[in-house]
């Protein structure tokens, strides 16, 4: 994919300073003032990355955000939700659908480029805590990098790109206690307020797809107040 962006985005105006600021640093720009339209030029134009705002008549942004993730052609492009909603609860359910990053507004607009980076280094190339060692494989786990996928025996578990990258910095680091404030660091590539719930859900999401390949056997284990630890 080319570093297209769909900024999907009722508000005219924060939709055009997304566009031209965007375009200022390189990257080609479509835009949607509907979820309607946004979810049909997702489909059409496939771009590298979604901005997505969640208040939008009719459409809102975590319906479009769903039928992106339960679409074949869509399902992995990498989403920013945009909203005016800071409250937990709303970045809880934009994250169990699928979302990949969370701005809330008013936001600067170097803090949006700096997330839209971070996502497109990310998509379509191996995860960038894989280089931490050359590690692949410890016991019955070995990593898939190129599918984003962990094999633990004979079975297999298909995660996301952020899924991945927690998993492969815990296991690069197996045995030992990885801090939130590290997984933020080395999978986000800044620090979004420090934001360990951002982190939570990620982990239980993950947990759940590892737990179910792993025939009754724990891995991975939350050290409260600290951080996550693998064990093989």
């Amino acid at each position: 994919m080319s570093n297209k962006i769909l900024v999907v985005d009722d508000d005219t105006a924060i939709n055009e300073l997304i566009k031209v600021n965007l375009e200022l640093s390189g990257y080609s720009v479509v835009q949607a003032y509907d979820g309607i339209k946004g979810f049909a030029l997702a489909k059409q134009e496939e771009p590298s990355l979604i901005i997505l705002d969640v208040m939008m008549p009719e459409v809102d942004g975590y319906t479009v955000a769903k039928r992106i993730r339960e679409n074949a052609q869509t399902k992995d492009i990498p989403i920013i939700m945009l909203t005016a909603l800071s409250q937990l609860n709303d970045k809880v359910a934009g994250f169990n659908i699928g979302v990949d990053d969370y701005l809330v507004k008013p936001f600067e607009i170097e803090e949006l480029k700096v997330r839209v980076r971070a996502l497109l280094k990310r998509t379509g190339q191996i995860p960038k805590s894989a280089s931490v060692r050359d590690l692949q494989t410890l016991g019955e786990i070995t990593l898939l990098p190129e599918q984003y996928s962990v094999r633990i025996g004979d079975k297999q578990a298909k995660l996301t790109p952020i899924e991945y990258d927690i998993f492969n910095l815990l296991f690069q680091n197996y045995g030992n206690m990885v801090s939130s404030a590290q997984i933020l660091k080395e999978v986000w590539g800044y620090s979004p307020d420090d934001d360990v719930e951002t982190i939570r859900v990620h982990i239980r999401h993950l947990r759940s797809k590892i737990d179910k390949i792993s025939e009754g056997k724990k891995y991975i284990e939350t050290i409260y107040g600290g951080g996550y630890k693998l064990n093989i």
